[in-house]
Parts: structure tokens; sequence; C-alpha cells
């Protein structure tokens, strides 16, 4: 398994899931929401998603399940392939799993020494190291000030190019050692996890590829189809919040003549559903889990 699963009574509980129905796991991962899912359908359909190869792994051997190796950005194109137009809910638990995070070599951990890697698909050819040593210093700023909201963006973004005009940075424990002179002192773990976090979703498009699917699942789901999404940041959770409540990512409520506002989704969750206390004494990966759920009109 890739992590012990998160929300994960309270997302198969909001999913509404019919046996007959047909789901999309946009985030396969090892496969516990999968799984979930799967003992909920009679008769019903699963089509999962993940751009990791490792978790080829972890493909569920049953009849009614398909697995498909690609960022669900692409989710639309993969569905048509498959005979698939439209589908009852989708799940997607956003965020780095813990399995990346546990292999040195993905480059994911602040903990453990790896390569400047962060891919989720590794046939991509852009890494940290690339953003890290080709990227200009108002670039590398832009990064860590929007996804990671780093308040001295500036001032580490200049001690990166400083270090890499003396030697290419290509390790995690390199770009620590850079970063901690940066740090506050007593929050250098969180100040490490906010410029992992900018680097990870610079590499892997994270953002573009969440408005993709969120534009894609309102195409493909069926009137009174659910879509449930677990993000793990702000960013993350402002746009989905945004776009669950308007229809658009910038948060513009439009209204009919009668004071309607015109969304094309209903509020399953009228707040983000967190964990409770039990589950992030359990998994702190939690910790951070916001779930919201909507309900296509």
């Amino acid at each position: 398994m890739y992590h012990k699963p998160v929300l994960l009574n309270e997302s198969m509980e909001l999913l509404g899931i019919r046996p007959e129905g047909v789901y999309v796991d946009a985030t396969f991962g090892g496969g516990g929401h999968a799984r979930e899912i799967l003992k909920r359908l009679e008769g019903g359909r699963l089509i999962a998603f993940d751009q990791d190869e490792d978790s080829a792994r972890n493909v569920i051997e049953d009849p009614r399940f398909t697995f498909v190796n690609h960022n669900f950005r692409f989710m639309k194109n993969f569905l048509r392939l498959h005979k698939q137009i439209n589908v009852d809910g989708i799940l997607a638990d956003l965020g780095v799993s813990s399995h990346q995070i546990d292999v040195p070599e993905r480059g994911f951990s602040t903990r453990s020494e790896g390569a400047l890697d962060m891919r989720m698909d590794r046939r991509k050819p852009v890494t940290a190291q690339t953003v890290i040593n080709t990227y200009p210093e108002v670039k590398l700023c832009g990064i860590f000030r929007l996804y990671g909201e780093i308040l001295n963006a500036k001032k580490l973004s200049s001690r990166i190019i400083t270090a890499r005009k003396e030697k290419e940075i290509a390790t995690t424990t390199e770009l620590v050692v850079i970063a901690k002179t940066c740090a506050e002192r007593g929050k250098e773990n969180k100040y490490l996890a906010q410029v992992f976090q900018a680097l990870r979703i610079e590499v892997n498009q994270e953002m573009e590829a969440l408005e993709d699917f969120l534009k894609n699942s309102l195409e493909l789901l069926k009137t009174e189809g659910r879509l449930a999404v677990i993000s793990y940041h702000s960013l993350e959770d402002k746009m989905v919040k945004n776009f669950f409540r308007t229809g658009n990512f910038e948060g513009d409520l439009k209204k009919d003549f009668y004071g309607n506002v015109l969304s094309p989704w209903k509020a399953i969750t009228k707040k983000a559903v967190v964990a409770g206390e039990e589950e992030v004494g359990q998994n702190s990966r939690a910790r951070s889990a916001r779930l919201r759920v909507a309900e296509k009109k």
C-alpha cells in the first residue's frame, strides 16, 4: 500500500455510491479508496488513473476494474478510449503519497538524501534539479512565493542562484542546506516543507492539472453525479472551493434575475470535512486533509 487512505469512510459515504454505477478513482496510488469503491459495486465499473508507474504494482485483479497509467488531467480522452462517456462519481485524493516520500531517490523528502527529482511521472523530462539549476531568479522567486507561500522567497532564490554558480545543486541534501540558511530558527522543518511543496507543484504542473481535471469532471459526470476531492494545501482547496461554489476558478459569483446563484454544482459538503483526532493519531498525513464534495445539477 502507498499509504493508509485518508478520510476513507467519509469520502465513501459522501460519494453516494450506486451499486450499478460507473466510478473513477483519479489518484489510484495504493488502491485504498478503489478497493472500498469496488466493495460497494454490484455490476458497476471502476476506472482508476495514476501517472506514477509504481502504482501499477497495486492493480486490482477484478473484471470490473480498469487501470490507466496516466495523469488524471487526461481523464476525458482515456474514458472515451475505454468507451465510457459519462460516469456516476469521481474521487481524487491529491498530493504526494507516503510511498513516494519514503523512496529517497524520488527526491520528495526533506529528511533523506536523494536526487532532486520530484516527478510523479518519471517519463516527463523536467525534474526539480532542472528547475533549481536553470530557472532565472525572478521565476524561482515567483514559484516559491506562489506555490510555497514563502515570505522571503527573494532571499531564498538569490542564495540558490549564488550556490549554483559554484556547483550544480543535484541532491535534496544540498538544497536543504541552502534553504535552512533562510529559515526562521525553530521553524526549519515547516520552511523546508514549503520549499519542497513549491518545487513539486512546479515540476508536476499540479495546479494546471487540477484545473483541467475539475473542468473534465463537470463534463463527464451525469446529472446528480458526485465529485469528491481531498486536498492538502490552501491553493488546491481554494481552487476546488471556488469551482464548486461558482463554477469558475476565480470565485466570481454569478446570479440570475431573482438572485439565485448560477453554479452547475450543488454542495454536498457545506464546508470542508476534516479528519477526526483518532484518524490523525493513526495517520499524521490526515492532519492537513480537506474533503469537499459536490453534485452536478
